[in-house]
């Protein structure tokens, strides 16, 4: 870069040198024809002169050299050439004898250039060869002072070395201005090469344009979102993934503090804090927060180079599917270990059974098993499930009955719950239901005593309708039950609405075309929360109704 400014620069100066002494040249050129032309004109002009030219001319006969040697137009023409410098001031008459030259050899002889021109009455300005060398010499005809009619000329002329003798100073001084201007073209060259090291951080053109295509690469082909900050907070770069994620098409060029966007998301892109007393958060340790229908997970590492902060990259990460089936998974795994407490259980009492049959004891084994079925069907028992009979949606809730029951809190299915479809979502009714119930189940630990939790299910054609109320302390603060803040296990009145479950729920409802919503916020001197859901497509006609029902 550096190379190609000073040839730019070089070759710039040598075209203004070239055109500057080419002007030069041609007006000094221009100022001796104009003075050689002045002075003819004034020769010409002279009354002696032309009534000697006159006189001349009309002599038939031609003169002769002594007669012209000191005749008075050779004097006047002398006296002319000392004061004005010329190299030469010729008269002739008509017949081109030369009456005045430097020469006196030459007078009365013939002039070597034509002097046609002149005796026409025309005045001509030209750069010529004689006797006397090169000269730029003007011809002024001279004219009869009676009748006006050309009878002679005038030819003066200036030799080269007197027309150019300005021009070294000439030249010097475009040479000095040539030269200054090369050295400060050279210098801001410099002046540039080092601020563009600066901003490329030493880069040479080529490695930029491989970076830009690498970069360019990189960013579509990754599957996360990046977007990139310099030290002022102004977004550089920004991938598609990042712009469909955040939801903001035009990221480049904008500040982080001036996007749309929660303070959650804000905070995440930043490494701020979300609360007042906690330090900055480290990238290694970014919390998940839900983005319109993602749930995403923000990294951010700062970037430097030659010990310069140049900014900031953020990792945006959807995981969204990975969150939901996590928490299917969760589900899957309690229903399970459920199901494996009930067979442990269920084999503990076929052993009591066998082995009061085995003894002869059959009417105690009779009663054994009258106290266990009395025992199931007690409400505030195991689990109080006469009212559900749909096969995925009694085993979800009896497992979450067992894991409540862990916990010292009883869960009910309330008297109101009539379900005659079968589940056709299970994944998205488990998810949504399976995070109510934990978040009524944790609120109502922070309760007083009695603790429960009740959960009402009923269908309505492909809609399924879910209300879980608890014993808890209910809802601190109803405008952020459904933000995305960090979760916090310790403080009771923040139970619901700590971390992305609500909010995860709620986009699962808006997915299904649904919705989730706080009925009740509760608080004290009353019961707790009570979260309701309705969930359109997730249920089915049974393929096989029940006695009474219509077909």
């Amino acid at each position: 870069m550096l190379l190609l400014q000073l040839a730019c620069v070089t070759v710039v100066v040598a075209i203004c040198t070239g055109v500057f002494v080419g002007i030069g040249v041609q007006q000094l050129r221009a100022e001796a024809e104009t003075s050689a032309l002045s002075i003819a004109r004034t020769v010409a002009a002279d009354s002696d002169v032309r009534a000697g030219v006159a006189q001349a001319s009309a002599d038939a006969g031609t003169p002769t050299n002594a007669s012209l040697l000191d005749g008075p137009l050779s004097v006047l023409a002398a006296a002319a050439e000392a004061n004005t410098g010329a190299l030469f001031i010729v008269i002739t008459d008509d017949h081109g004898i030369r009456l005045a030259h430097p020469e006196p050899q030459l007078l009365g002889a013939v002039v070597s250039t034509e002097f046609a021109e002149a005796l026409a009455g025309r005045e001509t300005v030209s750069w010529e060869s004689g006797t006397l060398g090169a000269s730029a010499r003007a011809k002024v005809p001279v004219r009869d002072p009676d009748t006006s009619v050309p009878v002679g000329e005038v030819s003066v002329g200036f030799a080269p070395s007197s027309v150019f003798q300005e021009l070294p100073l000439l030249l010097g001084g475009v040479a000095l201005a040539a030269g200054a201007a090369l050295a400060l073209g050279a210098v801001v060259s410099l002046i540039i090469r080092r601020r563009l090291e600066r901003l490329t951080l030493g880069l040479q053109p080529e490695e930029l344009s491989a970076l830009v295509a690498n970069q360019a690469a990189v960013l579509d082909g990754v599957g996360d979102g990046v977007l990139a900050y310099g030290p002022d907070d102004v977004v550089t770069v920004a991938n598609t993934t990042a712009a469909r994620l955040l939801g903001i098409s035009d990221l480049v060029g904008r500040r982080i503090h001036d996007l749309v966007l929660p303070g959650p998301v804000i905070a995440a892109l930043t490494g701020e804090p979300t609360e007042p007393s906690a330090g900055r958060r480290s990238a290694d340790a970014a919390d998940p927060v839900v983005l319109a229908d993602h749930i995403v997970y923000i990294d951010t590492h700062p970037v430097s180079r030659a010990n310069r902060d140049l900014g900031v990259i953020a990792v945006i990460r959807d995981r969204t599917d990975i969150v939901t089936i996590t928490d299917r998974l969760e589900t899957v795994a309690s229903m399970t270990e459920a199901l494996r407490v009930q067979r442990h259980e269920f084999a503990n009492r076929l052993h009591v059974t066998a082995g009061l049959m085995d003894a002869g004891r059959v009417p105690d084994a009779r009663d054994y098993l009258d106290d266990v079925l009395d025992a199931a069907r007690t409400p505030g028992g195991p689990f109080a499930g006469e009212h559900l009979t749909e096969p995925f949606l009694l085993s979800l809730v009896q497992a979450k009955a067992e894991q409540a029951g862990e916990r010292g809190v009883v869960l009910t299915v309330g008297p109101d719950s009539l379900v005659r479809g079968v589940v056709s979502a299970p994944a998205d009714v488990a998810t949504v239901l399976a995070n109510l119930v934990d978040n009524a189940v944790s609120a109502a630990v922070y309760g007083a005593e009695p603790r429960w939790v009740i959960v009402e299910l009923l269908d309505d054609g492909d809609t399924l309708v879910m209300t879980v109320s608890d014993s808890g302390r209910g809802v601190a603060n109803e405008a952020q039950v459904f933000s995305d803040v960090h979760r916090s296990d310790v403080d009771p009145d923040a139970v619901h609405g700590r971390g992305i479950g609500l909010p995860l729920v709620r986009d699962v409802a808006a997915r299904l075309g649904g919705d989730v919503w706080l009925a009740d916020a509760g608080g004290p001197g009353g019961s707790g929360a009570v979260f309701c859901a309705r969930l359109p497509g997730v249920m089915r006609a049974p393929a096989h109704p029940a006695q009474g029902e219509e077909r």
